[in-house]
């Protein structure tokens, strides 16, 4: 294949391009509060990754920041530190409970799992730190998540859904938020959330702090970040477009031999997980059935299982329990789990921008990935259309699976 060509960020706005292999910048160096380097310490952090290197210190500066990058380039600590930071200024005195608790800090995060991942990493980092968190989803009984709200929690995660229910039944007080983190914003605008997250932008303090993470910048996104944001900074990570650690793969087959070729592949490659990926709900149950009754231990990802079952498919995948996870795009959006070998289009994705994202999932913080597309005869216009869009050309292989 041909190296994509990457695609130049819009011309006319100020941004700063970072070099995806920039060097770190030791974390002792940015003179953080001593329980939040406790925190990274813990969690092995010594030193930045790109994405963190360009965006802490414009945040701790107290900058808004529009930031261009993959999910898996390290962004969740990019906002997470510079947040951090500004809420242990605020509270100089561990473990003060005469403070008055309130939401302070607003995430906001297109899926469930995604949420879930953000808190963890919050939880983490905040573990010699008297900060609280709440993760704010659906699928769940609203009741423990009202009463968390209720007691006051400093930040809240949250997806646009779930929280637009809370603020109907006023839930939820966001007159002191001072800083708003919009992770993952084109897939919000994609899912169908864009109307209420500018409802909730609406609904905050005009004068706050916004960081806002996307791994493609829309016109809708470009708009809000000119219109809503104060003199925004602007930050490109490397190039846009599928990394280049990734070898991709394209193989011309009939729609009725999918399976087949899939199940030989999975009982060939033993180099690390699969991640496989459907476009309808019901293909991702039939394709995970057919690769159980094949004796391969898959799980299936999708919104119409239960917030359990979600969660169980995630960690069973992420503990090797099951080493092939058959998912819907919106379902695995936000997954951030290392390791991941093989992504598998399973069915030809719609758009080039959620086959940039698919293929995301592997070739990691510079590690090496592995991508195949299965095309059948009526998905090859739609493959032509993608490959011109992403700027690679991927020459089909034949034969047995290798």
């Amino acid at each position: 294949m041909t190296i994509p060509t990457p695609v130049a960020p819009p011309p006319d706005l100020p941004w700063q391009a970072v070099d995806a292999a920039a060097a770190p910048i030791p974390y002792a160096s940015l003179n953080l509060d001593p329980r939040l380097s406790a925190g990274l310490n813990d969690l092995g952090f010594d030193g930045t990754r790109p994405v963190q290197g360009a965006v802490i210190p414009l945040a701790l500066a107290g900058h808004d920041v529009v930031a261009c990058a993959e999910t898996g380039t390290g962004k969740t600590l990019a906002f997470a530190a510079p947040l951090l930071q500004r809420l242990l200024l605020e509270q100089p005195h561990y473990g003060d409970a005469a403070r008055e608790a309130y939401t302070r800090a607003l995430i906001l995060a297109p899926t469930r799992e995604l949420a879930v991942q953000i808190e963890d990493t919050l939880v983490g980092l905040t573990y010699h730190a008297p900060v609280t968190t709440a993760a704010v989803y659906g699928g769940v009984d609203m009741g423990p998540q009202e009463r968390a709200l209720k007691a006051g929690v400093d930040i809240v995660v949250a997806t646009p859904g779930r929280l637009m229910d809370h603020m109907r039944h006023d839930g939820i007080d966001l007159v002191r938020v001072h800083t708003l983190v919009l992770d993952e914003a084109d897939r919000m605008m994609d899912m169908g959330f864009w109307p209420d997250v500018q409802r909730i932008l609406a609904a905050l303090p005009p004068e706050r702090q916004t960081l806002l993470f996307s791994a493609t910048l829309p016109g809708e996104i470009l708009h809000l970040a000119t219109e809503m944001l104060k003199a925004p900074k602007f930050v490109q990570v490397g190039q846009r477009g599928a990394a280049r650690t990734i070898r991709h793969e394209m193989k011309a087959i009939e729609t009725d031999q999918k399976i087949d070729w899939l199940a030989q592949f999975i009982r060939r490659e033993r180099t690390g997980p699969v991640l496989v990926f459907v476009r309808m709900k019901v293909g991702a149950d039939r394709v995970a059935r057919h690769l159980q009754a094949r004796g391969i231990r898959a799980a299936a990802l999708h919104a119409d299982r239960s917030q359990q079952d979600r969660l169980a498919a995630v960690e069973g995948f992420r503990s090797g329990k099951h080493p092939v996870l058959v998912a819907t795009d919106i379902a695995a959006r936000g997954l951030d789990i290392e390791g991941i070998a093989h992504v598998v289009n399973y069915e030809v994705p719609d758009t080039p921008d959620t086959y940039v994202h698919r293929v995301g999932r592997t070739g990691r913080a510079g590690a090496s990935g592995h991508a195949v597309t299965l095309v059948a005869p009526v998905e090859e216009r739609n493959w032509q259309i993608i490959q011109r869009a992403v700027g690679m050309t991927v020459e089909p292989t034949s034969g047995e699976p290798v």
